[in-house]
Protein backbone atom coordinates (compact mmCIF):
# COMPACT_ATOMS: atom_id res chain seq x y z
CA UNK A 1 0.00 0.00 0.00
CA UNK A 2 2.98 2.48 0.95
CA UNK A 3 4.75 1.62 -2.46
CA UNK A 4 1.32 2.23 -4.22
CA UNK A 5 0.83 5.53 -2.26
CA UNK A 6 4.61 6.09 -2.98
CA UNK A 7 3.90 5.99 -6.56
CA UNK A 8 0.78 8.28 -6.97
CA UNK A 9 3.19 10.76 -5.83
CA UNK A 10 5.53 10.03 -8.05
CA UNK A 11 3.37 10.31 -11.23
CA UNK A 12 2.93 13.22 -13.14
CA UNK A 13 -0.23 15.29 -13.11
CA UNK A 14 -1.72 13.55 -10.60
CA UNK A 15 -2.83 15.94 -8.07
CA UNK A 16 -6.35 15.21 -7.83
CA UNK A 17 -5.23 11.87 -6.39
CA UNK A 18 -2.81 12.86 -4.86
CA UNK A 19 -4.93 15.40 -2.78
CA UNK A 20 -7.55 12.85 -2.17
CA UNK A 21 -5.13 10.35 -0.72
CA UNK A 22 -3.94 13.24 1.65
CA UNK A 23 -8.05 13.51 3.18
CA UNK A 24 -8.38 9.82 2.87
CA UNK A 25 -5.28 9.59 5.13
CA UNK A 26 -6.40 11.92 7.61
CA UNK A 27 -9.62 10.92 7.91
CA UNK A 28 -8.30 7.11 8.95
CA UNK A 29 -5.89 8.50 11.60
CA UNK A 30 -8.15 10.79 12.84
CA UNK A 31 -11.08 8.23 12.90
CA UNK A 32 -8.22 5.57 14.63
CA UNK A 33 -7.64 8.57 16.65
CA UNK A 34 -11.08 9.15 18.05
CA UNK A 35 -11.94 4.59 18.67
CA UNK A 36 -8.12 4.82 20.59
CA UNK A 37 -9.22 7.60 23.20
CA UNK A 38 -13.02 6.76 23.30
CA UNK A 39 -12.06 3.18 24.48
CA UNK A 40 -9.26 4.93 27.02
CA UNK A 41 -12.60 6.23 27.89
CA UNK A 42 -10.52 10.01 27.80
CA UNK A 43 -13.05 11.67 24.87
CA UNK A 44 -11.01 14.55 25.89
CA UNK A 45 -7.80 14.20 24.65
CA UNK A 46 -9.54 13.64 21.00
CA UNK A 47 -11.56 16.47 21.17
CA UNK A 48 -8.48 18.31 22.07
CA UNK A 49 -6.78 17.38 18.88
CA UNK A 50 -9.68 17.93 16.86
CA UNK A 51 -10.09 21.77 18.44
CA UNK A 52 -6.54 22.01 16.93
CA UNK A 53 -7.75 21.27 13.31
CA UNK A 54 -10.92 22.96 12.86
CA UNK A 55 -10.95 26.48 12.37
CA UNK A 56 -12.87 28.41 14.76
CA UNK A 57 -15.97 30.68 13.86
CA UNK A 58 -15.05 33.49 16.10
CA UNK A 59 -11.82 35.82 14.73
CA UNK A 60 -10.01 35.93 18.24
CA UNK A 61 -10.31 32.31 18.59
CA UNK A 62 -8.59 32.01 15.03
CA UNK A 63 -5.88 34.33 15.74
CA UNK A 64 -4.43 31.86 18.45
CA UNK A 65 -4.68 29.21 15.72
CA UNK A 66 -3.85 30.33 11.87
CA UNK A 67 -3.13 26.99 10.92
CA UNK A 68 -6.21 25.90 10.96
CA UNK A 69 -6.95 27.97 7.77
CA UNK A 70 -5.01 24.88 6.04
CA UNK A 71 -6.05 21.53 8.01
CA UNK A 72 -9.70 22.04 8.12
CA UNK A 73 -9.88 21.73 4.33
CA UNK A 74 -8.31 17.92 4.63
CA UNK A 75 -10.45 17.26 7.92
CA UNK A 76 -14.07 15.40 7.52
CA UNK A 77 -16.86 14.99 9.74
CA UNK A 78 -16.20 11.19 11.47
CA UNK A 79 -19.76 10.27 12.65
CA UNK A 80 -19.81 8.63 8.91
CA UNK A 81 -18.10 8.53 5.06
CA UNK A 82 -20.71 10.09 3.53
CA UNK A 83 -19.37 13.70 4.19
CA UNK A 84 -15.45 12.44 2.61
CA UNK A 85 -17.32 10.01 0.34
CA UNK A 86 -19.40 12.52 -1.52
CA UNK A 87 -16.41 15.09 -1.30
CA UNK A 88 -14.00 13.21 -2.68
CA UNK A 89 -16.05 11.58 -5.66
CA UNK A 90 -16.95 15.18 -6.69
CA UNK A 91 -13.42 16.61 -6.87
CA UNK A 92 -12.48 13.74 -8.67
CA UNK A 93 -14.78 13.98 -11.51
CA UNK A 94 -13.82 17.88 -11.76
CA UNK A 95 -10.41 17.60 -10.81
CA UNK A 96 -9.38 15.00 -12.99
CA UNK A 97 -10.98 16.83 -15.83
CA UNK A 98 -9.07 20.13 -14.75
CA UNK A 99 -5.84 18.53 -14.94
CA UNK A 100 -6.29 17.02 -18.67
CA UNK A 101 -6.30 21.14 -19.60
CA UNK A 102 -4.58 23.13 -17.10
CA UNK A 103 -1.99 20.63 -14.85
CA UNK A 104 -1.43 19.88 -11.73
CA UNK A 105 0.29 22.76 -10.25
CA UNK A 106 -2.83 24.62 -10.84
CA UNK A 107 -5.35 22.34 -9.65
CA UNK A 108 -3.62 22.26 -6.44
CA UNK A 109 -3.63 26.12 -6.54
CA UNK A 110 -7.48 26.38 -6.54
CA UNK A 111 -7.77 23.77 -4.02
CA UNK A 112 -5.66 26.10 -1.57
CA UNK A 113 -7.08 29.12 -2.63
CA UNK A 114 -10.50 27.59 -2.19
CA UNK A 115 -9.84 26.91 1.06
CA UNK A 116 -8.90 30.29 1.89
CA UNK A 117 -11.83 31.90 0.20
CA UNK A 118 -13.86 29.45 2.15
CA UNK A 119 -12.89 30.38 5.51
CA UNK A 120 -12.31 34.00 5.49
CA UNK A 121 -16.15 33.55 4.04
CA UNK A 122 -17.15 31.59 7.10
CA UNK A 123 -15.03 33.92 9.59
CA UNK A 124 -16.44 37.03 8.00
CA UNK A 125 -19.94 36.19 8.39
CA UNK A 126 -19.58 34.86 12.01
CA UNK A 127 -17.78 38.23 13.28
CA UNK A 128 -19.70 41.19 10.67
CA UNK A 129 -23.03 40.13 10.57
CA UNK A 130 -25.47 39.76 13.45
CA UNK A 131 -27.75 36.94 12.28
CA UNK A 132 -24.85 34.81 12.23
CA UNK A 133 -23.35 36.26 15.48
CA UNK A 134 -26.16 34.75 17.71
CA UNK A 135 -25.20 31.28 15.85
CA UNK A 136 -21.73 30.96 16.00
CA UNK A 137 -20.84 26.84 16.32
CA UNK A 138 -18.68 25.44 19.34
CA UNK A 139 -17.02 22.89 17.42
CA UNK A 140 -15.64 25.02 14.61
CA UNK A 141 -15.92 24.11 10.92
CA UNK A 142 -14.11 20.76 9.33
CA UNK A 143 -14.42 19.39 5.50
CA UNK A 144 -12.50 19.80 1.98
CA UNK A 145 -16.27 21.09 0.25
CA UNK A 146 -15.11 24.82 -0.24
CA UNK A 147 -11.92 23.84 -1.65
CA UNK A 148 -13.61 21.14 -3.91
CA UNK A 149 -16.46 24.03 -5.05
CA UNK A 150 -13.54 25.85 -5.80
CA UNK A 151 -12.26 23.04 -7.89
CA UNK A 152 -15.40 22.00 -9.70
CA UNK A 153 -16.61 25.86 -10.13
CA UNK A 154 -13.50 26.78 -11.76
CA UNK A 155 -13.64 23.62 -14.51
CA UNK A 156 -17.10 24.55 -15.09
CA UNK A 157 -15.93 28.15 -15.78
CA UNK A 158 -13.24 26.89 -18.33
CA UNK A 159 -15.33 24.40 -19.72
CA UNK A 160 -18.98 25.74 -19.34
CA UNK A 161 -20.45 23.01 -22.14
CA UNK A 162 -18.43 19.81 -20.86
CA UNK A 163 -20.53 17.08 -20.88
CA UNK A 164 -20.91 14.46 -17.52
CA UNK A 165 -23.31 11.45 -17.83
CA UNK A 166 -25.13 10.89 -14.80
CA UNK A 167 -27.38 8.09 -13.19
CA UNK A 168 -30.63 8.37 -14.16
CA UNK A 169 -30.10 11.61 -15.78
CA UNK A 170 -27.72 10.88 -18.60
CA UNK A 171 -25.62 13.64 -19.93
CA UNK A 172 -25.71 17.22 -18.22
CA UNK A 173 -23.32 20.03 -18.96
CA UNK A 174 -21.17 20.59 -16.34
CA UNK A 175 -22.36 24.54 -16.02
CA UNK A 176 -25.33 23.13 -14.51
CA UNK A 177 -23.83 20.58 -12.39
CA UNK A 178 -21.85 23.69 -10.44
CA UNK A 179 -24.99 25.99 -10.77
CA UNK A 180 -27.89 23.31 -9.17
CA UNK A 181 -24.83 22.89 -6.26
CA UNK A 182 -24.07 26.62 -5.46
CA UNK A 183 -27.99 27.20 -5.06
CA UNK A 184 -28.37 24.58 -2.49
CA UNK A 185 -25.85 25.87 -0.58
CA UNK A 186 -27.20 29.27 -1.08
CA UNK A 187 -30.29 27.64 0.37
CA UNK A 188 -28.34 25.93 3.32
CA UNK A 189 -26.52 29.26 3.75
CA UNK A 190 -29.17 30.07 6.58
CA UNK A 191 -29.65 26.23 7.53
CA UNK A 192 -27.78 24.25 10.63
CA UNK A 193 -24.77 24.20 8.09
CA UNK A 194 -24.64 28.28 7.98
CA UNK A 195 -21.11 28.59 8.11
CA UNK A 196 -20.44 25.27 6.11
CA UNK A 197 -22.70 26.78 3.08
CA UNK A 198 -21.11 30.19 2.91
CA UNK A 199 -17.56 28.52 2.81
CA UNK A 200 -19.09 26.73 -0.10
CA UNK A 201 -20.26 29.82 -1.75
CA UNK A 202 -16.69 31.47 -0.96
CA UNK A 203 -14.73 28.34 -2.18
CA UNK A 204 -16.99 28.71 -5.56
CA UNK A 205 -16.47 32.16 -6.56
CA UNK A 206 -12.43 32.45 -5.82
CA UNK A 207 -12.64 29.32 -8.78
CA UNK A 208 -14.76 31.36 -10.71
CA UNK A 209 -12.84 34.09 -10.61
CA UNK A 210 -9.40 32.86 -10.92
CA UNK A 211 -10.32 31.39 -14.18
CA UNK A 212 -11.19 34.65 -15.45
CA UNK A 213 -8.23 35.84 -14.33
CA UNK A 214 -6.24 33.10 -15.90
CA UNK A 215 -8.11 33.56 -18.86
CA UNK A 216 -6.71 37.60 -18.66
CA UNK A 217 -3.16 36.73 -18.20
CA UNK A 218 -3.33 37.01 -14.21
CA UNK A 219 -2.51 33.35 -12.01
CA UNK A 220 -4.00 34.08 -8.76
CA UNK A 221 -2.12 30.43 -7.67
CA UNK A 222 1.20 31.46 -8.83
CA UNK A 223 2.85 32.07 -5.45
CA UNK A 224 0.94 29.23 -3.98
CA UNK A 225 2.79 26.96 -6.17
CA UNK A 226 6.29 29.08 -5.94
CA UNK A 227 5.69 28.19 -2.12
CA UNK A 228 4.96 24.66 -2.69
CA UNK A 229 7.78 23.60 -4.66
CA UNK A 230 10.13 25.99 -2.07
CA UNK A 231 8.86 22.83 0.33
CA UNK A 232 9.27 19.85 -1.90
CA UNK A 233 13.11 20.99 -2.39
CA UNK A 234 13.74 21.82 1.15
CA UNK A 235 12.64 18.31 1.85
CA UNK A 236 13.17 16.06 -0.59
CA UNK A 237 16.81 14.48 -1.22
CA UNK A 238 18.64 16.87 -4.43
CA UNK A 239 20.64 14.71 -6.13
CA UNK A 240 23.43 16.00 -8.34
CA UNK A 241 25.03 15.07 -11.42
CA UNK A 242 28.96 15.02 -11.01
CA UNK A 243 30.76 17.95 -12.87
CA UNK A 244 34.54 17.57 -13.55
CA UNK A 245 36.05 20.44 -14.92
CA UNK A 246 38.96 20.44 -17.38
CA UNK A 247 41.80 22.80 -18.87
CA UNK A 248 39.89 24.42 -21.84
CA UNK A 249 41.58 23.42 -25.00
CA UNK A 250 42.00 25.81 -28.29
CA UNK A 251 38.98 24.34 -30.58
CA UNK A 252 39.61 22.68 -33.72
CA UNK A 253 38.66 25.53 -36.70
CA UNK A 254 34.83 24.29 -37.59
CA UNK A 255 34.43 21.72 -34.74
CA UNK A 256 30.99 22.06 -33.00
CA UNK A 257 31.17 24.05 -29.75
CA UNK A 258 29.06 22.66 -26.93
CA UNK A 259 27.46 25.37 -24.97
CA UNK A 260 28.34 25.02 -20.63
CA UNK A 261 25.93 24.25 -18.49
CA UNK A 262 26.05 25.82 -14.63
CA UNK A 263 25.28 23.86 -11.57
CA UNK A 264 22.32 26.03 -10.82
CA UNK A 265 20.91 24.70 -14.65
CA UNK A 266 21.58 21.46 -13.99
CA UNK A 267 19.57 21.29 -10.10
CA UNK A 268 16.56 22.51 -12.04
CA UNK A 269 16.77 20.35 -14.59
CA UNK A 270 16.72 17.03 -11.69
CA UNK A 271 14.33 18.93 -9.51
CA UNK A 272 12.47 19.35 -12.42
CA UNK A 273 12.38 15.23 -13.31
CA UNK A 274 11.65 14.87 -9.70
CA UNK A 275 8.35 16.27 -9.99
CA UNK A 276 7.28 15.95 -13.44
CA UNK A 277 9.53 12.74 -14.52
CA UNK A 278 12.33 12.55 -17.39
CA UNK A 279 9.32 13.11 -20.26
CA UNK A 280 8.85 16.63 -18.86
CA UNK A 281 12.23 17.38 -19.90
CA UNK A 282 12.48 19.85 -23.22
CA UNK A 283 14.40 18.98 -26.04
CA UNK A 284 16.49 21.65 -24.79
CA UNK A 285 16.60 20.77 -21.27
CA UNK A 286 17.60 16.62 -22.42
CA UNK A 287 20.48 17.91 -24.34
CA UNK A 288 22.09 20.07 -21.41
CA UNK A 289 21.85 16.92 -19.09
CA UNK A 290 23.22 14.96 -21.59
CA UNK A 291 26.26 17.17 -22.31
CA UNK A 292 27.05 17.75 -18.34
CA UNK A 293 26.74 13.58 -18.40
CA UNK A 294 29.94 13.50 -20.54
CA UNK A 295 32.22 15.94 -18.80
Amino acid sequence: MLEEFKHAFQRHNNGHVQLIIINVVAFVVMGLLMVIFDIAQQPQIFSFIHQQIAIPALIGDFIQKPWTIITYAFSHDLSGIIHILFNMLFFYWFGKLFVEYLGSDKLIAVYFLGAFAGAIAYLAVYNLIPFYQERVPGGGMIGASAAVYAVAVATATLLPDYTFFLLFLGPVRIKYIAAVYIFISLLGSVGSNAGGNIAHLGGALIGFVYIKQLQAGNNWGAWITRTLDWFRRLFSARRHVKVSYRKATEARPGAPRTPSISQDEIDTILDKISDGGYDSLTKEEKEKLFNASKK
